[in-house]
């Protein structure tokens, strides 16, 4: 299984983006019951936790973007979305998108968000 994350770009700091992560061909049938997520890494910091969406899409969000970032997902095109609003210059890092496919997890190449001030 193959994660495609995109989207990714520069911003002025109150701006708004939306990333997307698609799955390959060979989960088309089962994508409806994985999780999807967003973890994203800033420079010299750990990879971190944005958003989840399960397979019953129920959404989690960290702290600090709830109310600015929209998880959602779209089975018949296998994508999870990520709709960044207000963004801020904290909101800068590598985003990866992430799948939960009971018992493995699979992970997207990246997407990398700037934002500038």
């Amino acid at each position: 299984v193959q994660l495609q994350a995109s989207g990714g770009g520069l911003v002025q700091a109150g701006g708004s983006l939306r990333l997307s992560c698609t799955a390959s061909r060979s989960i088309l049938s089962t994508f409806s019951t994985v999780d999807m997520g967003w973890y994203r890494q800033a420079p010299g910091k750990q990879r971190e936790l944005v958003a989840t969406i399960t397979s019953g899409r129920s959404t989690n969000y960290a702290d600090f973007v709830k109310g600015r970032f929209t998880i959602s997902r779209d089975n018949a095109k296998k994508t999870a979305y990520l709709q960044m609003n207000s963004l801020k210059p904290d909101d800068t890092a590598v985003y990866y998108c992430y799948m939960y496919w009971a018992p493995r997890e699979y992970w997207g190449q990246g997407t990398q968000v700037t934002v500038s001030s």
